[in-house]
């Protein structure tokens, strides 16, 4: 979808992903190797009660169910910048939503402009656990 074909307050609900514990933990083992996110004796005795997952792994496990239906598709250039705020801690067996909100749109030049995509993710009980905000760039009609 090209830059002028976007309109802004879209809303779009990114189906759920549940949070599973064995690669939750491979993950952390691999790139946040933290005892809270692999050590269970650890984390039982940390203010969570229990191993929480990488905010990154929780975050991307979502993203990933919204790229596999990304609206903007081929017109996307490329992401110029993600910001994730973590409000509350996500555990294997949580089940994570998205709602993807066009925030802001931006025509940069004759090429390209800037869509910028607010996420609001949230667990089973619909407790907001994260927020993303994501500029991505995106080709113009020429």
């Amino acid at each position: 979808m090209y830059l002028e074909e976007i309109k802004l307050n879209t809303v779009i609900d990114i189906p759920p992903v549940t949070i599973e514990k064995e690669r939750m933990i491979e993950f952390a083992e691999i790139y946040d190797p933290i005892p809270l996110h692999t050590d269970e004796e650890y984390a039982k005795k940390t203010r969570f009660g229990g191993l929480i997952a990488p905010g990154v792994m929780s975050f991307m496990s979502v993203w990933a169910n919204y790229v596999k239906d990304d609206f903007i598709a081929d017109e996307l250039i490329a992401g110029k910048s993600t910001k994730i705020e973590w409000y509350k801690p996500v555990y294997a067996g949580d089940t994570l939503t998205g709602r993807l909100t066009v925030s802001a749109i931006e025509k940069r030049n004759a090429h390209n402009g800037l869509v910028t995509l607010n996420i609001d993710i949230f667990n089973q009980k619909g407790e907001l656990v994260m927020n993303n905000v994501t500029e991505s760039v995106v080709k113009c009609r020429e």
